[in-house]
């Protein structure tokens, strides 16, 4: 899988895409990332990628020239690869989709707004409109990070136990998971319950069940 990413800011990214799980599945080559930088395809001496809305309004809207153009030249490295826009939209993202992308191996090409969002006609040429929720931030680059992380995680080798996406929260629908717990067994009297220290499965399946919420 390819990940490119247009971006205005694409020093962002860096720390958080070499390092950690990132860092893994990219050394395991099951994913690979490019990271745009939408003020190359500029226009003019000053690199113009903004200007004000038609109709008038406050803010200023990311133009469609370098919009485009970043586009076709991260379909050049990637022709199959579907776009999404990281915008206000009323398609949230969730784990079902976050699985359905990881288990489709699709390339991929993320646009993050700034501004006040988008020149409209980039949607023409856009596969996906994309929210993380119903709030407001100041550019699409922490909901791509987020988008990205909940995708790579849940390709086969990634996480290591191949259980470990399986039994997470949401996994299974809307389901949080089972109340966890780590040695030692009684810190500072809260103790862990019995039935997870008496290594019978059946019983033990049986709780994380009861508990999921």
């Amino acid at each position: 899988m390819k990940i490119q990413v247009i971006t205005l800011f694409p020093e962002m990214f860096e720390p958080v895409l070499n390092n950690a799980m990132m860092w893994k599945a990219q050394n395991q080559n099951v994913v690979s990332f490019e990271i745009i930088n939408l003020r190359d395809f500029g226009i003019g001496i000053r690199k113009q990628v903004d200007d004000i809305p038609y109709g008038g309004g406050d803010g200023m809207l990311l133009k469609p020239e370098p919009l485009f153009e970043a586009v076709e030249f991260a379909k050049n490295n990637s022709p199959n690869a579907k776009i999404i826009a990281m915008t206000p939209s009323e398609n949230v993202w969730n784990q079902e989709k976050a699985q359905e992308k990881a288990n489709s191996g699709e390339d991929l090409i993320i646009l993050c707004g700034r501004y006040e969002g988008f020149d409209s006609r980039i949607f023409k040429i856009v596969d996906e409109k994309i929210s993380i929720g119903k709030f407001i931030l100041t550019g699409g680059e922490i909901p791509a990070m987020a988008i990205i992380d909940s995708i790579v995680r849940l390709i086969p080798g990634v996480l290591g136990g191949e259980k470990s996406a399986e039994i997470e929260s949401y996994s299974d629908g809307d389901n949080l998971e089972f109340p966890q717990f780590t040695r030692p067994a009684d810190f500072r009297g809260m103790k862990v319950p019995e039935v997870l220290l008496s290594g019978h499965h059946a019983k033990i399946e049986e709780w994380r069940k009861k508990y999921s919420k």
